[in-house]
């Protein structure tokens, strides 16, 4: 039995696997349902659901990607412009610097 089994490709192992559907939206609503319960509620731990939920969220909210996206703008800017400038230094030693060294080679 064992020599018929050599050539013969086992079969792969099957799993009875099910796949779960998670709606990260409904999820996110139902926290923030339960977050505004507790803060309507007050006390303690409404108070620290608060702190928790502002540092989760960032302190500044749509202002601080504003300013992020500027940034990001303003450093792209600046990288084209140092390209464009390498690229022309570059054009220029060549132009001066190479036919020099053609001479010297040859």
């Amino acid at each position: 039995m064992a020599f018929l089994r050599l050539f013969k490709t086992p079969k792969n192992q099957q799993f009875s696997y099910k796949p779960r559907y998670w709606d990260p939206k409904k999820e996110e609503a139902e926290e923030r349902r339960q977050r505004i319960e507790t803060l309507q509620n007050g006390g303690v731990e409404g108070i620290k659901t608060r702190l928790r939920g502002g540092f989760r969220q960032g302190t500044g909210g749509e202002a601080a990607g504003r300013y992020r996206n500027e940034r990001v703008r303003k450093s792209n800017y600046s990288l084209v412009i140092i390209m464009i400038v390498l690229v022309v230094i570059t054009y220029i030693l060549y132009n001066i610097y190479m036919p020099e060294l053609e001479r010297m080679l040859g």
